[in-house]
């Protein structure tokens, strides 16, 4: 297996791409963004390994986002490649009409629960509208949690993790005699992978996050290979600290509305991450949301309309635990 880093037009870093030209098939788990420039440098990767896009026979995509299926019907078209994704991202990979016009419905829906300002909708729909990935989409076959895959010696299984994007799954293996996964999105070296905007389609968002980080730390792997930048040689260490960081961002959501009184989610956004643009100015409120709703859920927090306010009590909970870090503190 080798990684292939390609440049693409996310902020999260290069994104990987991994081969397997180890046996009679040519596979690929995710195929990068659809820029020219990505097809370029991947093209290049192959002709050193004396390959050629013809030659993949199979691709399986960690999730639908543009930056890891973009090349994805452009080899197909090349090679007759089949191509995987989970049954849940399958429709928005094959450019399915109806499932895109939920989406953009379900985003309208959000902007205005969220009391985004129209400003910053224009601005958001502008950018979103230049990810025209292609005019043409590849062909799917889907798979489900717990499918397994066989070549060249290797096996992968589908360990399905829904939370930044709903068919969002990662792909176990041995590697050299080691439990590696093909995390994709889920656990990335640098980032914390977004979650309530990133797939507005996700019910519940943070908590099916924070289930499959938990079960990231359950299964302890020896290695991490991330949709973006370099391996993770802990990945239990990493995913646990992204639940420590969920937690602490839970309790500046909470902060902020003891500061603000009820506000809408915007404001939570707004109190948390400052002025946003570009695609962040979906991913604020996204995150800030799935906050909200996970702290609703736990009965923290009560929603009137669209605004939030604390539960009963929370607020004496807040000063007890400031009172408790300034001890530590001092």
């Amino acid at each position: 297996m080798e990684r292939l880093s390609l440049s693409n037009s996310a902020f999260e870093g290069d994104n990987n791409a991994y081969l397997f030209a180890d046996g009679s098939e040519t596979v690929l788990i995710d195929t990068g963004d659809w820029l020219d420039t990505t097809r370029e440098q991947l093209e290049a990767a192959f002709a050193e390994r004396d390959l050629s896009l013809a030659d993949v026979d199979r691709i399986f995509l960690t999730h639908w986002h543009g930056d890891h299926v973009g090349l994805a019907d452009a080899i197909q078209a090349e090679s007759g490649a089949e191509v995987y994704a989970h049954s849940a991202d399958a429709p928005l990979v094959e450019g399915d009409e109806d499932a895109w016009e939920a989406m953009y419905d379900r985003q309208q829906q959000y902007f205005e629960q969220w009391g985004m300002p129209e400003a910053k909708r224009d601005v958001l729909v502008e950018r979103m509208a230049g990810e025209v990935t292609s005019s043409e989409s590849p062909t799917v076959t889907p798979f489900e949690d717990g499918d397994r895959f066989s070549f060249n010696g290797h096996e992968l299984e589908v360990v399905h993790t829904s939370g930044h994007a709903a068919g969002l799954s990662m792909f176990e293996t041995t590697l050299d005699g080691q439990r590696e996964v093909f995390s994709g999105d889920v656990l990335l070296p640098v980032y914390t992978p977004n979650v309530g905007g990133a797939d507005v389609r996700v019910d519940h968002p943070l908590e099916k996050y924070l289930r499959a980080l938990q079960g990231i730390v359950d299964a302890d792997y020896d290695r991490a290979w991330p949709g973006h930048r370099d391996p993770i040689d802990d990945p239990a260490g990493r995913a646990q600290y992204i639940i420590d960081h969920h937690e602490e961002r839970s309790w500046r959501v909470l902060d902020a509305l003891d500061r603000k009184g009820p506000c809408d989610t915007w404001t939570v956004s707004d109190d948390l991450f400052g002025e946003l643009e570009d695609i962040h100015i979906l991913h604020g409120p996204g995150e800030s949301y799935a906050h909200l709703e996970h702290l609703e859920r736990a009965g923290t927090v009560v929603r009137e309309g669209s605004d939030y306010r604390l539960a009963e009590g929370v607020s004496d909970e807040l000063e007890a635990r400031d009172e408790q870090r300034w001890a530590l503190e001092y």
